[in-house]
């Protein structure tokens, strides 16, 4: 038997899932839960970051 690594977003591993269901395959997933930190750095890189000017901006940003 042969073993391969592939690197997936969240959203397409319902439909490995069911492919490898479907072919008799066996899924081991190895991916790491990842820190506050690790996320909070992806968020900045990916450009999800908001400022406010002060507390009313901020209020006014959450509740739209």
């Amino acid at each position: 038997m042969n073993s391969v690594n592939i690197s997936l977003p969240k959203s397409d591993m319902t439909f490995l899932r069911k492919l490898a269901k479907n072919m008799g395959w066996e899924i081991v997933s190895t991916s790491e839960k990842k820190s506050g930190i690790e996320l909070g750095l992806e968020d900045i890189e990916e450009g999800r970051v908001y400022k406010a000017e002060n507390a009313e901006d901020l209020i006014k940003q959450i509740l739209g």
